[in-house]
């Protein structure tokens, strides 16, 4: 089975723009993302699935320089770029993480994914975010292309196509939804995820004070950091526990269903 580890990537980011490209340490954030999921055992083969706009030309000629195959698609139909990259590059399982998490933890994800290997014939989703137990920042699902194209088929309304995986765990009883959870539910409690200024100085910090060239450093090691450094916490307290499209799915939805009933 081919794993392709696919990671969305666009610089028109509303919250904070060309965030993925922001420099720490001399290197693009996607690319000390990329550089981190070097160190999985099942992530490694990864696509980039950005946009045609002519702003994300960036993220483009940044993964020809990092030899990574890329699939430009919608901006905003991010369910068809995901289904049509996935086909070209000829996935058998997807790997779904998104650029603004360059703190990702290669364990952490290969943990999702051999749980989802060891129970293929059991689910058609694993993830570790439904619900959210990790730090904000380390989310990975995981799925085979058969259930992609199902919802790439299925999906009707703009949020299903812009967020990708709400049709499949929305419906329960059409997909068989599996969940890896922390020992310890911090998903309230730290935020390490990349949409606001904050965010961006949260995670340079925690770079220039563990990144080395010659490994990796992992969950375990920034919390070490935070507990020698709790004022580091502080940078982006107040949005701890504010994932945008978490809080806002459900507006989205009753936005949608107004749109419909005035259409």
């Amino acid at each position: 089975m081919l794993i392709k580890t696919i990671i969305q990537a666009r610089t028109g980011s509303t919250r904070l723009k060309a965030k993925v490209l922001r420099p720490v340490l001399g290197k693009p954030l996607l690319q000390h993302m990329i550089e981190r999921l070097s160190y999985s055992k099942y992530a490694n083969d990864i696509v980039i699935a950005t946009t045609k706009n002519k702003a994300d030309d960036a993220i483009v000629k940044l993964s020809k320089d990092l030899r990574l195959p890329v699939y430009r698609g919608d901006e905003h139909d991010v369910l068809d770029r995901y289904y049509r990259a996935a086909k070209k590059y000829k996935a058998d399982i997807i790997v779904r993480l998104t650029s603004d998490c360059p703190l990702i933890d290669p364990r952490v994800t290969d943990r999702v994914i051999k749980y989802y290997l060891e129970n293929v014939d059991k689910y058609d989703f694993v993830s570790n975010m439904h619900p959210p137990t990790f730090p904000d920042g380390l989310d990975t699902e995981v799925f085979p292309f058969s259930t992609l194209e199902k919802a790439w088929r299925e999906s009707k309304k703009l949020y299903e196509r812009e967020h990708v995986t709400p049709y499949i765990w929305d419906n329960p009883d059409i997909f068989r939804i599996g969940n890896v959870y922390n020992d310890k539910n911090l998903y309230y409690v730290e935020r390490w995820t990349l949409d606001y200024e904050e965010d961006y100085l949260f995670i340079k910090e925690i770079f220039e004070h563990l990144y080395s060239k010659d490994k990796v450093f992992y969950m375990e090691d920034i919390h070490r950091l935070l507990s020698e450094k709790p004022e580091l916490i502080n940078i982006n307290k107040k949005y701890i526990g504010t994932s945008w499209w978490l809080n806002n799915l459900e507006s989205l939805k009753t936005k949608e269903q107004i749109m419909r009933t005035k259409g």
